[in-house]
C-alpha cells in the first residue's frame, strides 16, 4: 500500500493527496470528483495516513498501522465501497470487529471507525492505486527485468 502521500487535515473534510512542499506549507489536492488544489499552512495539523495506527489489545505492541487495517479490509471486502451504516454504532462495531478482532474498544471511538470507513471508501473511489500491494508491484517489476 502507498499511503505516504495521502493526508487528513484537521478541520477539513475528506482526504488529500500531498503534491509538494511550498514556502509556507504543503500543496495538496482533494480526493473528489473535481479535485481542488490548496496550500495548507505549516500551522495546520496534517496527518499522513501511513503514520496513523489503531489501538489493539493482547499484543506486545499496542497498535496496528492503518495500512495493515486497510489491508485487512481489502482482504475481506475487496476494492469495493463498504456498505456499512455509519450512523449505527452497532454496525460500525461489527465492522471493526470483522477486520480488527482485537481492537481496543476503550481507546477506539465510534468516530474513529466512521473515519476508517469513510477514508477507505474515498480511497476506493478516487485513489485505488494507494490500496494496491506494493510488495506485489515490486515482485512484478523484478520479474519484468
Amino acid at each position: 500500500m502507498n499511503l505516504k502521500d495521502i493526508a487528513a487535515i484537521a478541520g477539513k473534510p475528506g482526504l488529500f493527496k500531498v503534491l509538494k512542499p511550498s514556502r509556507s506549507g504543503v500543496i495538496v489536492e482533494s480526493l473528489e470528483v473535481k479535485p481542488k488544489k490548496a496550500i495548507v499552512n505549516a500551522s495546520q495539523r496534517i496527518s499522513i495516513l501511513k503514520e496513523i495506527s489503531m489501538y489493539v489489545t493482547g499484543q506486545a505492541e499496542e497498535s496496528v498501522a492503518l495500512e495493515e487495517v486497510f489491508a485487512s479490509v481489502k482482504e475481506k471486502h475487496g476494492l469495493a465501497k463498504l456498505d456499512v451504516d455509519t450512523k449505527s454504532e452497532e454496525s460500525l462495531e461489527d465492522f471493526i470487529f470483522s477486520v480488527l478482532p482485537n481492537w481496543d474498544s476503550d481507546r477506539i471511538y465510534t468516530s474513529d471507525i466512521k473515519k476508517l470507513v469513510n477514508w477507505y471508501n474515498k480511497l476506493v473511489e478516487f485513489y485505488p492505486s494507494a490500496l494496491e500491494d506494493t510488495k506485489e508491484e515490486e515482485s512484478k517489476e523484478e520479474a519484468a527485468e
